[in-house]
């Protein structure tokens, strides 16, 4: 597993588009699987705003509660980006908590 998963982030943080986009893939197929390793790298991740964007959609993917504070989190985001794939997958999760999260950053103005 984290043979597979380290290659793709390598894939994925490639300056040759086609292969990012590849190894993006690799990932989204198996997100719930490496989850945690997703979260690791998101809260590692500082210099490449792509590469964070995209963790935050395949975290989002995993529709796993555990993805819930680091989603949830980012609805406070200075990066629209990250705010919007944030509201996308607590979307996806739809627990009551997901739901409460995004209730309370559209009563905040955080998110529309």
């Amino acid at each position: 597993m984290a043979n597979g998963f380290e290659a793709a982030m390598r894939m994925m943080r490639s300056r040759d588009p086609q292969r990012a986009e590849d190894g993006f893939g690799l990932l989204r197929d198996r997100a719930a699987e490496y989850l945690p390793a997703l979260l690791k790298e998101f809260e590692n991740e500082a210099e490449d705003r792509g590469v964070r964007s995209w963790l935050l959609e395949l975290i989002g993917m995993a529709e796993s509660p555990a993805a819930l504070p680091v989603l949830a989190a980012q609805l406070n985001s200075q990066n629209e980006l990250l705010r919007n794939w944030a509201v996308i997958g607590l979307t996806r999760l739809d627990t009551r908590e997901a739901r409460t999260a995004l209730w309370r950053a559209r009563a905040n103005g955080t998110i529309p």
